[in-house]
């Protein structure tokens, strides 16, 4: 046993330090760059794992990579071009269904607003307040608009027609025309089916037409016959993928001429 050298020193780890130091001192000189101790551990027998080189991904590796990403980019896809088509169909049928409440709410409102007023047609000839027959109606309405504070009348002169599937408001600038007068046609609703009317007159029966032949009406005071207006009107049509809309407006009264005494 040598001086210095614990009780327990048995030389083993001295003499393999030796020898792994002569080992490393007879390999040739490498790079001034690398270290002694990676050198010396690159000889040694026992395996470094810190001096192994990270592998890369193999080429069936990087083709089942791909394949999955492939698959799921597909999918992915596929619920988002779902996603996109239904929606352009909710937004289609929400304009449709808007539309279709626009046209049946301007047919309701004017004629809720009729008026017994006659008017002069492009003749000049005298023309009931409101003329109808089962698939058209002329009437005139209040609430003509006048923010302007222009001179002209609060009345307008209006006709809802159904034209090859398509329901039209046309209106007149005045009320008397002249006779080269023409209305301002607008279209309310496409595919809206055809326009069925009736009118449900003072004699307590529907009509096809108005103003009917032969309607008598008794009143207390004398009323112009060409002002006689339906108690009721019926419209309905089916517009296309709604099925078929009826409403039944109540209409005011007939003005009399005059005062009841």
């Amino acid at each position: 046993m040598r001086t210095g050298l614990g009780i327990g020193d048995s030389g083993f780890d001295t003499a393999r330090a030796r020898g792994i130091t002569s080992r490393c001192a007879l390999r040739p000189k490498v790079h001034a760059a690398a270290s002694p101790a990676a050198t010396c551990a690159e000889q040694s027998r026992i395996p470094n794992p810190h001096s192994r080189l990270p592998c890369g991904f193999s080429l069936l590796e990087l083709l089942v990579a791909l394949a999955v990403f492939a698959a799921l980019a597909a999918a992915a896809y596929g619920g988002l071009a779902s996603i996109a088509r239904t929606r352009a169909a909710l937004a289609q049928q929400q304009d449709r269904f808007a539309a279709v409440t626009r046209a049946v709410s301007a047919l309701e409102r004017d004629l809720r607003q009729a008026i017994a007023r006659p008017v002069l047609d492009n003749s000049g000839h005298p023309t009931n307040a409101l003329l109808g027959n089962s698939s058209s109606i002329e009437l005139t309405r209040l609430g003509y608009a006048n923010p302007l504070a222009e001179p002209r009348s609060h009345l307008e002169r209006v006709v809802y027609a159904s034209d090859r599937g398509t329901l039209r408001r046309a209106r007149y600038a005045v009320l008397d025309r002249a006779p080269d007068s023409a209305p301002q046609v607008r279209e309310l609703l496409e595919r809206a089916g055809e326009l069925h009317l009736r009118y449900y007159g003072c004699d307590q029966v529907w009509h096809e037409a108005w103003p009917p032949r032969g309607l008598a009406c008794a009143s207390a005071a004398p009323v112009d016959p060409l002002a006689v207006l339906p108690r009721a009107i019926e419209f309905r049509f089916a517009p296309e993928g709604l099925g078929e809309l009826r409403r039944v407006v109540e209409l005011p009264s007939t003005l009399p001429l005059q005062a009841p005494p």
